[in-house]
């Protein structure tokens, strides 16, 4: 229990948007308030729901935090080095939309970038083993790929503790319908990082709502 405490999280805001205009405005309600933001990139061919998706629109873009993109897109490996040319550090890709996952990984890390690797709720965490050690992060969603605003899947929390328990340095990211109600027990079981959309940018209070998340 003191272990747990004494362990910090890191909460990520989530940007889910279908145009760069309101990207921009989001990302400037947050930046003075966390070190990194995550941005949903969705093309309608992977998921359902279509969102922005245009890496150029990135190009030269300055913000005080850093940048992840979340690719939930069909052969990412097709559009990558696209977004590699943006200032964003870290990339995810998906696991069932590639066959293509360590050319991936080596491109990202050939840029200087960091690889993260994310599956769905029903995806077994077991596709993950191989690529230990290979990635910075591994994200498990805990929504269906698409909309924000998604119901929180408990499934996935087993997920976590399986793999912190054979995976002591792997850095665990959790995005989709993480909220105060659920973060608690995401920590206890090992996830380092919350990604988090409607708990954040739905609050009257971004700075207040980001502490809470921080500080559970």
């Amino acid at each position: 229990m003191k272990e747990e405490k004494k362990r910090k999280i890191e909460i990520v805001p989530s940007i889910n948007v279908f145009d760069f205009s309101e990207l921009k405005r989001k990302i400037a309600l947050v930046e003075s308030f966390v070190s990194w933001i995550h941005i949903d990139v969705s093309d309608g061919v992977f998921t359902k729901h279509t969102s922005w998706h245009e890496a150029q629109d990135l190009i030269g873009f300055k913000t005080k935090a850093k940048i992840e993109v979340h690719l939930m897109i069909k052969n990412p490996e097709k559009q990558i080095d696209e977004w590699l040319k943006t200032p964003a550090e870290r990339f995810i890709f998906h696991q069932e939309a590639t066959h293509s996952h360590d050319l991936l990984i080596k491109r990202i890390h050939q840029a200087q970038k960091e690889a993260g690797m994310a599956i769905k709720p029903d995806t077994p965490w077991l596709k993950f083993f191989r690529y230990f050690g290979k990635l910075e992060l591994m994200q498990i969603l805990a929504v269906e790929p698409g909309p924000s605003g998604q119901k929180f899947n408990d499934s996935v929390v087993d997920k976590i503790s399986h793999i912190r328990r054979i995976c002591r340095q792997c850095i665990i990211e959790v995005d989709g319908g993480v909220n105060l109600g659920n973060a608690h027990v995401l920590k206890k079981e090992g996830a380092d990082v919350l990604v988090a959309g409607n708990a954040i940018f739905e609050s009257t209070d971004i700075k207040k709502a980001v502490e809470e998340l921080k500080n559970i």
